[in-house]
């Protein structure tokens, strides 16, 4: 396992600017991941990473080795592809030996790793199995174990469970991330599905239109946003433009919230699970009365559009049948928000 730095890394393509003035370090050891949307550059620097993208500014380095310009076959790097690019007319086995074969590895060596990562990767006893035989989940599986036979440096996932339906995906999610502990190997993954970034990574950098915006632990990527993208590309939110002043948010006339400082800043964001909703007033600051507009049922959470004097705010509450209250589409309610729950943020 090897720590990773990016060193001003920029990367154009024609006028379109890739990549700019990507600078940061990935911990060894560590599961680090490139979140944000399709076209943002996330994809671009994996490949840049990998080798695979050769003419950019700036410099990476792997294991305090300065890889810009070394070939990707010699930078001990593994790198799981989003279709897996796994060949068709080779069984299980011969996928998975096919790089040692290459490396000209004794055969005894070959079968020896082979059978290990078969094991790893839960694909025991399935060496003889054609690709056409295996499930999505079981394919993915033959490219992630392809990658680790060669015992790698570093792991470069690419989008690799976007091709797998919604059940599956959480179930390698898991199997993915206990493997990448027990390995311990750094492990950078590119993905545009938050809940991939918040439940996998201990590290995760946020990119927008070829900027890395932000950088942090999931937690704090999704409590602490610090500009209107990330506020809304992490999670549920509620962002509105409002005028600071006086350790007051005003959004209009008639909707005016007290906030714990004068941050400077031009919007303020609210996480929906953050606010609470009432039958009856509460003698508390930023207590709003509205009207419900709109109640969506999610299985173990339901999620209000309550009215408040023009603005529309977004309410999630556990589904939880001890605490229902009853409310239905054009009752009246009250909304809470304490301060300490809004977050002064400025345009990005």
């Amino acid at each position: 396992m090897s720590k990773v730095e990016l060193r001003n890394i920029s990367k154009k393509f024609g006028d379109t600017v890739a990549l700019e003035n990507i600078d940061f370090a990935i911990e060894e050891g560590s599961f680090f991941t490139f979140l944000g949307p399709s076209g943002c550059g996330k994809t671009t620097l994996l490949r840049i990473i990998s080798g695979f993208v050769k003419d950019h500014k700036g410099r990476v380095i792997i294991g305090n080795k300065d890889m810009t310009h070394v070939s990707s076959e010699k930078r001990e790097i593994g790198m799981v592809f989003q279709n897996y690019a796994l060949f068709p007319h080779m069984n299980v086995y011969e996928n998975i030996a096919y790089s040692l074969k290459i490396k000209k590895i004794n055969k005894k060596e070959i079968l020896n790793r082979v059978d290990k990562y078969l094991n790893l990767v839960s694909l025991d006893g399935y060496g003889n199995r054609k690709i056409n035989e295996l499930s999505g989940g079981e394919q993915q599986r033959v490219a992630l174990g392809r990658s680790l036979v060669m015992e790698p440096k570093v792991l470069l996932l690419d989008e690799p469970l976007s091709n797998l339906d919604a059940r599956l995906r959480d179930k390698m999610r898991i199997e993915i991330g206990d493997l990448q502990k027990e390995l311990g190997i750094t492990t950078l993954f590119v993905t545009h599905d938050q809940r991939e970034a918040l439940t996998m990574s201990d590290k995760i950098a946020v990119f927008n239109k070829g900027k890395c915006i932000q950088i942090g632990k999931p937690r704090e990527i999704y409590s602490n946003p610090k500009s209107p993208f990330v506020a809304t590309f992490v999670g549920e939110n509620n962002l509105f433009k409002a005028k600071i002043e006086n350790s007051k948010a005003i959004l209009n006339n008639n909707v005016i919230l007290e906030i714990e400082n004068d941050s400077v800043g031009n919007y303020i964001s609210i996480r929906p699970e953050d606010m609470k909703i009432l039958r009856r007033k509460e003698k508390e600051a930023n207590t709003f009365k509205g009207k419900v507009e709109k109640i969506q049922f999610n299985g173990m959470v339901l999620d209000y559009v309550v009215n408040v004097e023009g603005i529309k705010f977004k309410v999630s509450e556990l589904n939880n049948p001890y605490t229902d209250i009853q409310i239905g589409v054009g009752d009246y309610v009250f909304i809470v928000i304490h301060k300490n729950v809004i977050k002064i943020l400025k345009d990005n």
